[in-house]
């Protein structure tokens, strides 16, 4: 399995984005996404795409995972921790070695288990409030 840095296509996202189920934002919306992401990355197994994320964030102190999208004939292979190890390889290779920051998303609910795995905690947690969105249309 190989993960590639910022090939992540408007149209591959689409592809990704909606084997899981996700109703899709239209392509001009995917492309403005794109141009703003920090760094996309996407999983190949024998050079067919297999898996997607997004990064962004203001690069300094926080960084947020988008749109984290396995084939479903993928998940639970192995595709999502790799593509976690490379967007913790990418952070931790852009900033400052004596700087913490935050690494946040928002969890669909199957995905809870996973991301403990992988050391997310679940919010709200003790010491902090819940986490939190709003959508605006």
């Amino acid at each position: 399995m190989e993960v590639k840095i910022n090939t992540l296509t408007p149209e591959l996202f689409l592809d990704l984005y909606t084997s899981v189920g996700w109703d899709a934002p239209g392509i001009q919306q995917i492309k403005t996404a794109l141009k703003n992401t920090l760094a996309s990355f996407t999983a190949y197994e024998n050079n067919q795409p297999v898996g997607m994320v997004r990064l962004i964030g203001d690069g300094g102190m926080s960084f947020y995972i988008k749109d984290f999208a396995v084939l479903p004939a993928f998940q639970s292979k192995g595709v999502g921790t790799i593509l976690i190890e490379s967007i913790e390889g990418y952070i931790k290779e852009h900033i400052d070695e004596n700087w913490a920051v935050s690494l946040e998303l928002i969890s669909t609910k199957e995905a809870v288990e996973f991301y403990k795995k992988k050391g997310f905690e679940e919010r709200p947690c003790e010491w902090d409030g819940p986490g939190m969105f709003k959508m605006l249309r």
